[in-house]
């Protein structure tokens, strides 16, 4: 734990990653959109600190339609060849195609009748797991259950979306309690999660 902050030592002092933590990190998210957002995010995170995500996300908004799926699914190789000039998101091709493959697999999800957050959420039985770690080294990278939706969304056509990102896009929407206890936010997370 950092001296005297009351928070998980991972988010430092800058004043966005600091508000991230205070604000968004372990708080449970039930919304579609907001899960698709998320889930794209920590993809484009692939090789990279969320930081540097975190600092891109308004640009990331406004590069991909406010993350409407519908909107990213159609877009054409000319909405890709936009996409690798604009220097407010990363600039990867594999990423940018990603977004929209990752658009059409969610679309294909709703129209066979399954709400994106319904599908998310069964991996924990609906309910945040709630863990207890006293030092950031017990935090695990994978959990059998960031494996098995790992497996899911990719079954389902999902891309960028390994073990390792899949458990951090539950931690940051709250499907686990990852917060140290010692942080002022581990009981606040707790609560919501009632």
């Amino acid at each position: 734990m950092t001296k005297n902050t009351g928070r998980c030592p991972w988010c430092g002092t800058d004043p966005l990653y600091v508000h991230y933590h205070d604000t968004v990190w372990g708080r449970p998210e039930y919304d579609d959109q907001a899960l698709f957002e998320k889930l794209c995010l920590d993809g484009q995170q692939a090789g990279l600190s969320w930081i540097t995500i975190l600092r891109k996300q308004e640009s990331y908004r406004q590069a991909y339609a406010g993350f409407d799926p519908e909107r990213i699914a159609r877009f054409t190789d000319q909405d890709i060849e936009r996409l690798l000039q604009d220097p407010g998101i990363i600039r990867n091709r594999l990423k940018v195609h990603s977004m929209i493959r990752n658009a059409r697999s969610y679309l294909a999800l709703r129209e066979a009748g399954q709400s994106f957050s319904g599908f998310l959420w069964q991996f924990v039985d609906g309910q945040p797991i709630q863990n207890h770690w006293q030092t950031l080294s017990q935090v695990p990278v994978t959990t059998p259950e960031s494996d098995a939706m790992s497996r899911a969304l990719k079954k389902a056509g999902f891309n960028f979306v390994g073990p390792t990102i899949v458990y951090a896009f539950m931690q940051a929407t709250g499907m686990v309690n990852d917060h140290l206890v010692s942080c002022q936010a581990h009981a606040e997370c707790r609560h919501l999660a009632n």
